[in-house]
């Protein structure tokens, strides 16, 4: 599966020649802020537990894995959109239908880029077909994740408490259905 290219935005699957990119958008606090409480990433666990994960659930062919999104104009990475099943890694994985979630580098925060990369994915995987329902989930505090899952047109389903490395918080599941 392909994402085109939207106005501003260009999109290609993470591979390992990006874990630098990757552990350079961890190291600001306030991107991971709602994360794990603001705790930058090492590049140990960058490669040592992220992208065995991320490689746990990349499959081109179905559009899952994390898309790095890259602005046009200046070549520059901006941050990721990532695409796999809902309850990927429990015992009851939802195939047909596919989480997103996003990371932005604080630099291009406020200026659209976030909501266009999520639109532009959002309808690959939609013309793309074989699905149900796209969701995401973010703390309740984390506004700006927020606007952007109403932006790509999910609605509220539910508030529930999750456990985050910095201890339990308070959680939003939005979905659209197809």
């Amino acid at each position: 599966m392909e994402v085109n290219d939207s106005q501003r935005l260009t999109f290609e699957l993470v591979t390992e020649k990006d874990t630098l990119l990757l552990h350079q958008l961890d190291q600001d606090p306030e991107v991971m802020r709602y994360l794990n409480g603001g705790k930058p990433s090492s590049m140990a666990t960058i490669v040592d537990a992220f992208m065995p994960r991320v490689a746990a659930y990349t499959k081109p062919s179905k559009g899952w894995g994390l898309w790095k999104v890259t602005i046009k104009a200046s070549n520059s990475f901006i941050g990721w959109i990532l695409v796999r099943p809902m309850e990927f890694f429990s015992d009851h994985p939802e195939f047909d239908n596919l989480e997103l979630g996003w990371r932005f580098m604080q630099s291009s925060w406020g200026k659209g880029y976030a909501s266009e990369a999520a639109i532009a994915v959002r309808d690959a995987l939609i013309k793309h077909g074989n699905i149900s329902a796209l969701s995401a989930t973010a703390i309740d505090e984390n506004t700006g994740s927020i606007a952007i899952m109403k932006k790509l047109g999910m609605t509220y389903l539910k508030t529930f408490p999750f456990q985050a490395p910095h201890g339990e918080v308070t959680a939003v599941y939005y979905q659209l259905r197809l």
